[in-house]
C-alpha cells in the first residue's frame, strides 16, 4: 500500500492544471513539468508526471484504469478476503459438530 501524499490534493490539482495550460510554451512535455515541479516547490518532475498521468486516466483521455474503479476493486477484494475467512470458520464449526453427533453419547 502506498504512503499518503506529503502534498495537498488542492496543490496536486493546480499543478496538473499548470501543466496542462504551459505545455505548449515548452519544447516538450518534461521541460513543462520540470517548470511546474521547480515553480510549485514539488520535489520530483516524475511526481507531477504521474500525477498528471492519473488526471488523465481519471479523465478519460488516457486509457487505464481510473481511481473509482481502483477503489472499487480493492474493495470487492477486500470483502471477497472476508467471505473467505467466514466461509473457512463456518466449515470449521460444521465439521466440529457434524463429529458431535457422529460420537456415541452414553446416558448416566
Amino acid at each position: 500500500m502506498a504512503p499518503p501524499s506529503s502534498y495537498p490534493a488542492e496543490l496536486r490539482k493546480r499543478a496538473v492544471r499548470m501543466v496542462t495550460e504551459v505545455r505548449g510554451d515548452y519544447p516538450n512535455e518534461s521541460a513543462a513539468l520540470r517548470a511546474v515541479a521547480q515553480k510549485l516547490g514539488i520535489g520530483s518532475a516524475e511526481t507531477l508526471r504521474n500525477w498528471v498521468r492519473r488526471d488523465e486516466i481519471d479523465s478519460g483521455q488516457r486509457p487505464g484504469t481510473t481511481t473509482e474503479e481502483s477503489a472499487a476493486m480493492k474493495a470487492l477484494k477486500k470483502e471477497n478476503a472476508e467471505l473467505k475467512r467466514a466461509n473457512e470458520l463456518l466449515k470449521a464449526a460444521a465439521s466440529f459438530f457434524a463429529a458431535e453427533l457422529d460420537r456415541p453419547h452414553t446416558r448416566s
